[in-house]
């Protein structure tokens, strides 16, 4: 693996269905919604190439935290892990909890339209953006 402090990071809202994504420069450490992908048998291989073109080296996914949490591994992990493997990046995890309901109410307050199309790249934004202050 490269030097992770000179490469630039990823953001994921994974879900069953679309997977948000957001991009990190290492120089800025400033998230900016990227694009939404479709959850299907070929979002691994897109990712990848994704990392490679971006020189990404951290992963940021985010899955819901709870408190009681034991033994479960929520399927963002899961997809984490794989990627991890795929792309030799690191993959680290925030919480999520609310981002979808934070990142639809940013997108009305700026005065975006279709805001469903788009919370979920907004919502990876925020993931990555939220470890970025988390690890500055």
């Amino acid at each position: 693996m490269n030097d992770l402090y000179a490469l630039n990071y990823l953001g994921i809202d994974w879900g069953k269905r679309d997977v948000g994504i957001a991009l990190a420069h290492a120089e800025t450490r400033v998230a900016i919604s990227f694009a939404t992908e479709h959850n299907d048998p070929g979002l691994l291989d897109r990712l990848k190439s994704l990392i490679t073109k971006e020189a990404i080296g951290t992963v940021v996914i985010g899955v819901p935290t709870h408190v009681n949490r034991t033994e479960i591994i929520y399927p963002g992990e899961i997809f984490g892990q794989a990627l991890a493997k795929a792309a030799d990046v690191q993959v680290v995890y925030q919480d999520e909890m609310f981002t979808t309901k934070r990142a639809q109410q940013s997108l009305i307050e700026r005065g975006e339209r279709h805001v469903s199309r788009k919370d979920d790249a907004e919502a990876a934004r925020i993931i990555l953006q939220e470890w970025l202050d988390r690890t500055a």
